[in-house]
């Protein structure tokens, strides 16, 4: 559980004054940095983690790897890195220190450790240093004591996401004395009234115990506020996993963890996030995940009747409908801002490269300026490219596409714990990323694209058509699909033996199976992630 922030390498001396060898702060840190306690014990601010020195350590069993804890360096010494660290405090000559410590194979619980000062002139230089332990823990670009309203779906992950939140989550939340607010949602929708009526003053992060259908809800219901822009701009939203799809904390928390994705959301960085809006119909409202039509969308929401088969169920359904070359035809228009794969991956790593410079000088990703917020529009953009009723805008490329396998657009780049779809997607570059595949195309090239999704390479095939996109219009034809027998086993196989319809899915939800536009609303959004600038995925240097 290492702060992906931390630019320090692994050879590192924990020992070793951060400012340098030699700085004028050296005498001075030197000096603040350790604490002695009891129990012949030395506290000491290493140059990423907490270093405890404690002749009963080795009585005990040493802590592993797991969670980011670094090695032991003798048995009477280890390190707690600083992004592990939840809450110190100094109660009379007493000193706590709270922490995530490894549980399980993915997991954390709260681990604790207390010693006291006995030297009473010591107090005030204890005093300085839990101060100074608190400041490495929490680095400026990070709120401490965040203001969180929990929403709970005691519906989602089968019924369990409640228990998710109560045993993995929430004592993390305690441990690093976040001020917590936690309510149930009853039915759908429901986290869309409850946002729409939050207090923007009142809260910083409104955090889905939940899939991914709870956060797009928040972001709706801010969206709907009389001072929608502020709201967007002033709440925060993030996802513990709680959820059968849990997209967003893949991206922000880099896990599929309540109990590390908590300690995430405690570490996390305030980060501007573009939405996508939607009309449809007479409707409008913001996307933040996905849109998918075809074989994604049809694997996803087709495949209900399979769910005994767990997440498998995805992968049968996808692949069964590759070997049977389905295809859903549409008529595509796009606003493409790029089609050059290569300028694509080179503009990511540019922004890569920014991003961790950022990060080393814990510079956030926008400033919280009061002044600015006031002054801001309080309603949400306006429509550059207008509605899906309006007649196409000269700025939109149309083309039919009767044998159209996959349109699939995304804002993020995890899709699933193991689909990183869009390789190149970032925050807030104010773009989508684009695939589109033909239906047509041979079996043994689908099932290489398959299994080129996990490694993050599926935009490397010729047959791919990736782009980042400005906005787009899609209107979906009902596909007739053949009576034979075969065509009938596979839908069955599909598990689409009742479908009468064709199937469009947004942010994972079903919605009607009619023409919609979207667009990009750049930096609309505001959520707590680990690198601000990147969601959480690494691409390969070369590809």
């Amino acid at each position: 559980m290492e702060n992906s922030n931390n630019t320090a390498t692994r050879d590192t001396n924990p020992f070793d004054d951060p400012a340098g060898p030699g700085s004028e702060a050296s005498p001075a840190l030197d000096a603040a940095a350790v604490l002695t306690v009891d129990r012949n014990a030395t506290l000491t601010l290493g140059t990423d983690a907490l270093i405890v020195l404690d002749e009963g350590l080795k009585h005990k069993r040493g802590p592993g790897n797991c969670c980011g804890f670094l090695p032991q360096f003798t048995k009477t010494t280890r390190a707690i890195p600083f992004y592990n660290i939840l809450w110190t405090e100094l109660n009379d000559f007493d000193v706590t220190v709270r922490y995530a410590q490894p549980s399980g194979k993915q997991g954390c619980k709260v681990g604790y450790i207390n010693y006291t000062v006995t030297d009473k002139s010591m107090h005030a230089h204890a005093k300085r240093w839990v101060d100074a332990l608190l400041d490495r823990a929490y680095p400026s670009n990070v709120k401490r004591r965040k203001r969180i309203k929990v929403l709970v779906n005691p519906y989602g992950g089968q019924g369990q996401a409640l228990k998710f939140w109560t045993r993995e989550a929430e004592p993390i939340l305690a441990a690093a004395r976040c001020e917590v607010d936690v309510e149930k949602t009853g039915y759908r929708g429901h986290a869309t009234e409850i946002a729409e009526k939050l207090d923007p003053e009142g809260v910083d992060v409104v955090a889905c115990a939940s899939g991914d259908g709870l956060p797009h809800e928040v972001f709706n219901g801010l969206a709907k506020q009389k001072n929608a822009r502020r709201a967007l701009r002033k709440v925060a939203v993030t996802q513990l996993p709680c959820g059968s799809g849990n997209g967003m904390s893949l991206n922000l928390n880099g896990t599929n963890s309540p109990s590390l994705a908590a300690v995430a959301i405690v570490k996390g960085i305030r980060s501007p996030m573009d939405l996508v809006a939607i009309t449809q119909g007479e409707k409008k409202y913001y996307s933040f995940l996905s849109q998918a039509v075809g074989i994604v969308a049809e694997s996803d929401l087709g495949t209900e009747s399979l769910r005994w088969m767990g997440s498998l169920r995805f992968t049968w359904g996808f692949l069964v409908r590759l070997l049977g070359q389905t295809v859903y035809p549409a008529e595509i228009s796009l606003v493409t801002h790029s089609s050059d794969k290569q300028g694509i991956r080179q503009s990511y790593r540019r922004a890569a490269e920014e991003q961790q410079s950022m990060a080393a000088e814990h510079i956030p990703p926008y400033p919280e300026d009061e002044a600015l917020l006031e002054s801001a529009e309080t309603d949400v953009p306006p429509l550059q490219y207008g509605t899906v009723n309006d007649k196409l805008p000269s700025d939109f490329e149309t083309q039919d596409n009767p044998t159209l396998g996959n349109f699939y657009v995304g804002k993020m780049c995890w899709m699933s714990p193991d689909a990183p779809f869009f390789p190149t997607s970032l925050p807030a570059d104010g773009l989508m990323d684009m695939v589109s595949i033909d239906g047509t195309i041979p079996r043994t090239t689908s099932i290489s694209m398959l299994t080129s999704v996990e490694q993050g390479k599926l935009m490397d095939f010729g047959a791919v058509d990736y782009r980042k996109l400005r906005a787009y219009r899609i209107s979906p034809r009902q596909h007739r699909s053949s009576n034979g027998l075969r065509a009938k086993l596979l839908k069955v196989l599909g598990g689409a033996g009742q479908q009468t319809e064709g199937l469009i899915s947004i942010d994972g939800e079903k919605v009607p199976f009619e023409p919609f536009q979207a667009e990009v609303v750049p930096g609309l959004a505001t959520v707590i992630s680990k690198r601000g600038a990147l969601y959480e995925y690494d691409m390969p240097r070369e590809q």
